[in-house]
């Protein structure tokens, strides 16, 4: 809440007291109290509201890079098939992952998808040992580049958002906050979980 909106709330409320205190001598008391409760009500809000608005950022950047992720893996195998067509079965557990990823709606299903994803490509990059031709591969090298970076980024982003479902869970938990947050129904955030060993892309050796 900035300082115009600030004065402008003090200012009704002195023009409020004045007009009680018209029909109810010596209510400045109460009037006091009221004032105190809420600004105390619309400070905490605005507080909520912008721990809130703190985590859906974080969150939208971690959604582009698991999109760019998905984007980055469909190229992916689309390259590998062409050396490796007939690894049916690796193939399609990573675009059945990919898929399950591109359908979560909630976080921690995006979380359990991003890891599934994570072990398909793991089954994947081990396959690709067997094809020299194919770890030569300029464009293959470049995708498995690019997806190092994104893994990269996805943790970098994943520290920030959690650290931003903390704040906001805790004015959601903690007394008087969460008062205000009952009352206008702010829910707790979930936190975007990974198996950190699971989710690097393994380097191709030669």
């Amino acid at each position: 809440m900035n300082f115009f909106i600030k004065c402008l709330i003090g200012f009704l409320i002195l023009v409020l007291a004045s007009w009680v205190n018209n029909f109810l001598p010596g209510s400045w008391v109460i009037i006091i109290v009221l004032a105190i409760v809420a600004y105390f009500i619309i400070h905490e809000y605005n507080q909520l509201v912008n721990d809130k608005n703190m985590v859906k950022n974080a969150w939208s950047k971690i959604e582009v890079q698991l999109n760019r992720r998905a984007d980055l893996i469909y190229n992916l195998v689309e390259t590998v098939k062409g050396y490796a067509g007939h690894e049916n079965k690796t193939l399609r557990e990573v675009i059945e992952a990919r898929s399950g990823l591109l359908n979560a709606t909630t976080v921690p299903e995006m979380a359990t998808s991003n890891k599934q994803v994570s072990d398909s490509l793991m089954s994947l990059f081990a396959i690709v040992e067997a094809y020299p031709d194919l770890k030569a591969n300029e464009n293959f090298l470049n995708l498995q580049n690019q997806l190092e970076n994104t893994e990269n980024l996805i943790a970098s982003y994943r520290e920030s958002y959690n650290n931003a479902v903390f704040t906001y869970n805790n004015s959601c938990e903690q007394f008087p906050s969460n008062v205000v947050a009952k009352m206008f129904n702010f829910n707790e955030a979930d936190f975007f979980e990974s198996d950190d060993e699971s989710r690097m892309v393994p380097k191709v050796q030669f």
